[in-house]
């Protein structure tokens, strides 16, 4: 996981999404300021926008940091502020993180997951031979938990995650593979290997 950099909402954002969002949640009597009731469900309007999110964070999950194919149909929209949370924000771009499903659903409503728009550098470590992904130890004991535990819900070192970076880092060296080749398929990846100056 590395820091983001926020992306300008798409023109056509604001007609294509919001309005329509804010309309619906209007016309149900849903306060923007207000968690959603128990169960409700509303409009994904936001699917509309899924496109526009993954050319612009360049098809990289916001979480575990690797480049999927939109055409696969393995994306969604991660509202960072849940929507059962906070109503208002179902339809705002700036709350919108590209992930992964198998992230997003990891995520689900939970609020103890750090956020990539606001994230350190260097917060995530990662051992290039295993992909096993662990704190910064230079970290104080706080800021170190919260990646512990961002890693923890998240479930960024499973057996299914160290495989699948291990395997993108021994394909890069197997296939002398051009490094900002790796830094588009995983600029995680890539930073921890130039960090470790193995690039």
């Amino acid at each position: 996981m590395i820091p983001v950099t926020a992306q300008p909402e798409p023109a056509d954002f604001d007609a294509k999404v919001r309005k329509k969002g804010l309309a619906y949640l209007n016309k149900h009597g849903f306060l923007l300021n207000q968690p959603l009731p128990a169960s409700a469900e509303i409009a994904p309007y936001w699917r509309d926008c899924l496109t526009d999110l993954h050319q612009a964070y360049g098809g990289v999950c916001a979480y575990i940091g690797v480049f999927f194919e939109r055409v696969m149909g393995a994306g969604s929209v991660d509202h960072f502020i849940a929507k059962s949370s906070l109503a208002g924000q179902a339809y705002e771009w700036s709350n919108y993180r590209l992930a992964c499903s198998t992230m997003n659903s990891r995520k689900r409503e939970y609020n103890d997951v750090l956020d990539p728009f606001f994230l350190a550098p260097n917060s995530f470590w990662l051992q290039l031979s295993t992909g096993h992904i662990y704190p910064n130890p230079h970290l104080a004991a706080q800021p170190r938990r919260i990646v512990e535990q961002t890693i923890e819900r998240l479930g960024l070192d499973d057996p299914a995650c160290r495989e699948l970076r291990a395997r993108l880092y021994q394909e890069y060296l197997e296939y002398q593979l051009p490094s900002d080749y790796l830094r588009k398929l995983s600029p995680f990846i890539w930073g921890e290997a130039n960090r470790q100056g193995v690039l």
